[in-house]
């Protein structure tokens, strides 16, 4: 489209943006709508058959549908669209406003044509586009607003590059307390039901620390002070036994 251009300017001679313009109008993109058209003259009443090709809110027209030039271009924006009486059957004009504002008034082959160039005419200037895109904006807020306040945004997942945050460490937690048989053992109809599970082993003692010389020995010098120990008892016994 060409936002600001004056409005209703027809370029019959071609003389500005000459080859932009014919290649523009020419090109291979999709058009917005294309077919016969018949164009009343300017200044003569009589009708001309014309091709016109609708590219945005230009309004191309060529002598036939393969002329490789159009003949003039009209520039769409800020026109109205409304049908007419005139000579011809299924006519309508694209007005402009002011004074000096020239009306073009064409007239369509069939009445589906007429109901599709019209159509497609009031939708090519920026101002309809403007009036969809603030509609549209309106009807969003007022789903927003009914839904209720948006949902937060999922977290992205950190990168697998990335540094690990460190977690918080949890509570040491104390050690269990070992489980001790009953005092009595559970009934079942009156006898005593064992349990087969095997008891816990019995808790580990601390050593204590060395009170005295023999404590630092090594096992030979504990065992022979033992010994010797255990071998004057074993004396003693033996001769109390050979006494009367």
């Amino acid at each position: 489209m060409v936002p600001g251009s004056p409005p209703g300017l027809a370029i019959a001679a071609m003389k500005l943006n000459e080859r932009s313009l014919a290649f523009y109008a020419t090109c291979d993109a999709p058009v917005d709508n294309a077919g016969f058209l018949y164009k009343k003259g300017g200044r003569h009443a009589a009708y001309h058959r014309r091709w016109f090709v609708l590219r945005g809110n230009m309004l191309f027209y060529f002598e036939d549908a393969a002329s490789r030039e159009p003949v003039g271009v009209i520039i769409l924006e800020g026109c109205t669209v409304e049908l007419v009486e005139a000579a011809e059957e299924f006519a309508f004009a694209v007005r402009f406003a002011g004074t000096r504002a020239r009306t073009y008034v064409l007239a369509a082959e069939s009445q589906a044509a007429m109901e599709g160039w019209v159509k497609a005419l009031s939708r090519a200037s920026f101002d309809y586009l403007r009036l969809v895109v603030r509609e549209l904006e309106q009807q969003l807020a007022a789903v927003r607003g009914a839904s209720g306040p948006a949902l937060p945004l999922p977290q992205p997942l950190p990168h697998p590059l990335s540094p690990t945050p460190a977690l918080p460490s949890a509570p040491a937690l104390a050690p269990p307390l070992p489980r001790w048989p009953s005092a009595l053992p559970p009934k079942e109809n009156g006898c005593a039901v064992w349990s087969t599970e095997p008891p816990p082993p019995p808790p580990r003692r601390r050593t204590s620390a060395p009170h005295g010389p023999l404590d630092l020995a090594p096992f030979a010098r504990l065992h022979e002070c033992y010994g010797q120990e255990i071998r004057a008892l074993r004396g003693q016994w033996l001769s109390s036994r050979v006494q009367p």
